[in-house]
């Protein structure tokens, strides 16, 4: 039989612009799309659990040789991959390399690639800039969360972190919840806060505060939007959350065991943050050594601890397909961990790469027309 071409489209951020990547309302009817999937078991990630968030290196606390990385708050290399079904029934992965370094050489914190592939043969179909995929797709599941968890007529977002992630993740509970008229932003940088603002209420057309004590952008809250970077996490008292609150935990916070237990919780997809979990039970460091991509840390540690049973957490996709409730009063104080999914960037990427492709967009690389040895 004669040899096949393995061929791929490459797309730049500049293609994926021409074709959407920055629409929130489409990007949170995809996500919410996901959800479905994950629901119904129609996916699958890494791990032998096939839950994984993905593989990490975990570089070590000193050098060992010359030009060896050594770890450091959000300092990280990894691989995400999963397989989706539904209406995609593909493979990908995003490739992840992060460094808070980075954008005092004028790069972005995290440098990403997101890779789709035949489900069938493995091949690479696709290979794209990731930032923006990845910083839309993440902000988009505050979005979907919004949508389905949000007490009715909440007004004002509380965001803990003016960064890329928040910036996606206001965009998104503003376009779900269209009665947002305010968010108070607490970033421990007052000059650098005041400009997150300005551009933040100039390009949503709401009032954007900023404040250095996080109780000021907590305690008024409908939704509470968590994403902050660093090795010291904000410490956030239960007492400070009103009555009907959704506190989400798109990066972790320090909150006592009984924000927890005294509460409702919600995960985007719970067995992934189990693996966590077994990922910290086989750690010399233990559960400390997740802290770095676990936004659920201190939910673990309760957990862990035997201070919150996690027979109680619920999972998002039950509420989108209609087998949870969801909400139930106005009163109730929702806290919702989240992980982030190669699941999301995937279908995301492969929307955008359907519309390149209509639109003739995108530079063909071909790997080879017949592999040489066979």
């Amino acid at each position: 039989m004669a040899g096949q071409a393995v061929k791929t489209l490459l797309l730049s951020q500049d293609d994926l612009l021409k074709v959407g990547v920055t629409n929130m309302a489409d990007c949170i009817d995809v996500i919410e799309g996901v959800f479905s999937l994950i629901g119904k078991g129609d996916y699958l990630m890494g791990g032998p659990l096939q839950n994984e968030h993905g593989q990490m290196i975990y570089f070590p606390d000193e050098e060992r040789f010359p030009g060896m990385p050594v770890t450091g708050p959000d300092r990280r290399f990894m691989s995400m991959i999963g397989y989706l079904g539904g209406k995609y029934k593909i493979c990908g992965e995003k490739w992840y390399g992060s460094n808070p370094a980075n954008p005092a050489r004028g790069y972005p914190r995290s440098i990403l690639t997101t890779i789709l592939n035949d489900a069938d043969t493995g091949a690479p179909f696709a290979i794209m800039s990731g930032n923006q995929i990845s910083a839309m797709r993440t902000g988009a599941v505050p979005g979907v969360i919004s949508r389905h968890l949000a007490r009715k007529g909440a007004k004002i977002v509380g965001v803990i972190g003016g960064g890329v992630i928040n910036r996606g993740a206001l965009l998104a509970i503003k376009t779900a919840v269209p009665t947002i008229e305010e968010a108070i932003l607490y970033d421990i940088n007052l000059e650098k806060g005041k400009v997150w603002a300005e551009e933040e209420s100039k390009a949503l057309g709401i009032k954007v505060s900023v404040t250095t004590k996080i109780e000021e952008a907590v305690r008024p809250a409908d939704i509470v939007s968590i994403a902050t970077g660093g090795n010291v996490f904000p410490r956030i008292e239960k007492e400070w959350l009103k009555k009907g609150t959704l506190v989400i935990f798109t990066g972790d916070a320090d909150f006592d065991p009984e924000a927890y237990s005294e509460n409702t919780v919600f995960a985007d997809n719970w067995k992934m943050h189990q693996a966590f979990l077994a990922d910290g039970a086989e750690h010399p460091k233990g559960l400390e050594a997740v802290s770095v991509v676990a936004p659920s840390f201190h939910l673990l540690l309760a957990i862990q601890a035997g201070k919150y049973d996690q027979k109680n957490i619920r999972n998002l996709g039950d509420v989108v397909n209609g087998l949870d409730k969801g909400r139930t009063s106005d009163d109730e104080i929702i806290m919702f961990v989240t992980g982030g999914m190669p699941l999301h960037d995937i279908a995301w990427g492969k929307t955008l790469y359907d519309r390149a492709v209509e639109k003739g967009l995108g530079m063909e690389f071909c790997f080879f027309n017949e592999a040489y040895w066979r």
